[in-house]
């Protein structure tokens, strides 16, 4: 463990603990939405330009639209997000704040009228894009071996970013990689 790691007092096993306490919630709140609402959950998702639609922002990562959405996030989420956290809790805290809140605006002001976007896409895209742009800034060994292996892996994701589907937030994800990059810009050091 590296002195970084040291001061955050956090060890790998705690940082695993984060991610999987955080999906946890996620699939949690799924249950609950299956079981006491039959979906209706998914209407606290970002609604574009309405007043009632900003509290979505906050809310919009941990809301899926069904079992099939949140075990397709799933993986991607635990991994992006732990390399994120392993670079230290502040730049994990710091990015998925700015990805959350920066990505959903841009969905609220920009998303299609009459739509509901919500799941963990938006900060898996914002990861994405927070990991690649990071270790292109810093110039580490370790921040582009990462930004490289995460390239490698996920550089398919970007097709994400068009309009390819209608039950697709092709918007989230935009938002999200934009608000990434711009969190990598931001806390690189």
């Amino acid at each position: 463990m590296d002195n970084k790691n040291e001061e955050e007092g956090l060890s790998l096993s705690q940082r695993a603990m984060v991610i999987g306490t955080l999906l946890g919630l996620m699939w949690v709140i799924e249950i609950v939405d299956f079981v006491a609402t039959a979906g209706g959950l998914d209407q606290l998702g970002i609604r574009p330009r309405s007043q009632s639609g900003l509290w979505g922002i906050l809310r919009a990562p941990f809301l899926h639209a069904g079992w099939q959405h949140l075990s397709a996030n799933s993986a991607p989420f635990a991994i992006l997000g732990f390399l994120v956290l392993v670079r230290g809790i502040r730049d994990f805290i710091g990015s998925t704040l700015i990805i959350t809140v920066l990505g959903g605006a841009g969905v609220w002001l920009l998303g299609a009228s009459n739509s509901v976007h919500l799941g963990a896409s938006g900060l898996i895209f914002g990861y994405f894009g927070f990991l690649v742009v990071i270790g292109i800034l810093e110039r580490s060994f370790m921040g582009v071996l990462t930004s490289a292996l995460v390239l490698f892996f996920y550089g398919g994701i970007i097709w994400g970013v068009l309009p390819t589907a209608s039950y697709i937030s092709w918007e989230g994800h935009l938002f999200g990689l934009l608000a990434g990059g711009m969190a990598a810009k931001w806390m690189a050091k």
